[in-house]
């Protein structure tokens, strides 16, 4: 079976550090929900955090077993992006590689379009 071109990515990295992350707090329930916020220094803001519920609407992308949430709304502004997680001076952080966004923060967490 053909996987769908998706409307977001979710990179290898960022579904590993997921799965260490559920498997230290021993509770397989748990997604990596993906949202955008008003505010920021730039107009939106990323946001990641866990959660055990899946909403009507939500799209799932699950990847090497576990599974991404992003709601409709924050949907429609991460469309071609790339959910990551990098490793680096700044330190480690899951981030958005959006191709929609025309300005970024310096901190790469808030965008505007």
């Amino acid at each position: 079976m053909s996987n769908p071109e998706l409307p977001i990515k979710f990179s290898d990295a960022a579904a590993t550090k997921v799965l260490s992350l559920i498997t230290e707090e021993e509770n397989p329930d748990l997604k990596l929900r993906v949202y955008v916020t008003g505010g920021g220094c730039s107009g939106f803001s990323y946001g990641f955090t866990f959660d055990e519920k899946v909403n009507d609407g939500d799209m799932t992308i699950v990847k090497k077993g576990v599974t991404m949430v992003i709601d409709p709304m924050s949907l429609q502004y991460l469309v071609d992006g790339e959910v990551d997680y990098v490793e680096g001076l700044e330190g480690s952080r899951f981030l958005v590689n959006n191709p929609n966004a025309t300005t970024t923060c310096g901190c790469g967490s808030s965008f505007s379009i």
